[in-house]
């Protein structure tokens, strides 16, 4: 994590689950519940499970779609889980972080250039991009299923950068997973990890010289 003069900066790129979402451990946790199912089932299926981390991976990056990806991971929740729009349903409570979007539209206000850096979970047939209302709030959208390329893989950080336009050094990327800050820094990225909302909104504040006001 990085300080400095917000006059330096011209781009933020953030994350998606879990920077513009709400922490959605808690939600997924009462799904799993609402499934008949332990509270950390989603959670290990997707990063204990050697299987389930596997198609998470292929999901990532367009290897499998989402209804394919649906459908063998359903079963190895458990016999009794339907595949259908599995990821809708266990995302569709999770809502969006209201500040955080409010803050990235303050940014785009303020004249930043704002990139949108996801690690998709697949759009159909649940969309989270639409189903949070936050695409409109971008410049530019750097999506892993669309450019065959996930986070770490530092060269879906230079995508970005040249995509947004912009050198390093005139930009802050904010991530909830630790292990996806490192191939920014070394790239010379001003990085930020999320964890509380308020917290994370008050230190980007700062670091732009925004203000996220959220409209009533």
């Amino acid at each position: 994590m990085g300080t400095t003069d917000h006059r330096a900066k011209h781009g933020l790129i953030l994350d998606f689950a879990g920077v513009l979402t709400a922490d959605p451990l808690p939600l997924h946790r009462a799904w799993c519940e609402s499934e008949g199912l332990p509270p950390e089932a989603w959670r290990a299926t997707l990063n204990d499970d050697p299987e389930g981390r596997r198609l998470y991976a292929a999901l990532e990056v367009g290897e499998i779609d989402q209804a394919e990806w649906n459908k063998r991971t359903a079963a190895l929740l458990g016999a009794h889980v339907a595949p259908d729009n599995l990821m809708g349903r266990a995302w569709s409570a999770v809502p969006a972080a209201r500040r955080m979007a409010a803050l990235a539209r303050a940014a785009k206000g303020a004249g930043y250039r704002v990139a949108l850096l996801s690690n998709r979970f697949g759009t159909d047939p649940f969309n989270p991009y639409e189903h949070t209302g936050i695409w409109g709030s971008f410049d530019v959208h750097v999506i892993s299923e669309q450019v065959r390329m996930a986070k770490p893989d530092p060269a879906i950080y230079e995508l970005t950068l040249e995509r947004l336009g912009l050198p390093p050094q005139a930009c802050v990327f904010v991530d909830d997973h630790p292990r996806n800050l490192p191939p920014a820094e070394a790239l010379g990225i001003t990085t930020v990890l999320a964890t509380d909302e308020a917290a994370t909104v008050a230190e980007l504040e700062a670091l732009l010289g925004v203000s996220a006001e959220l409209s009533v």
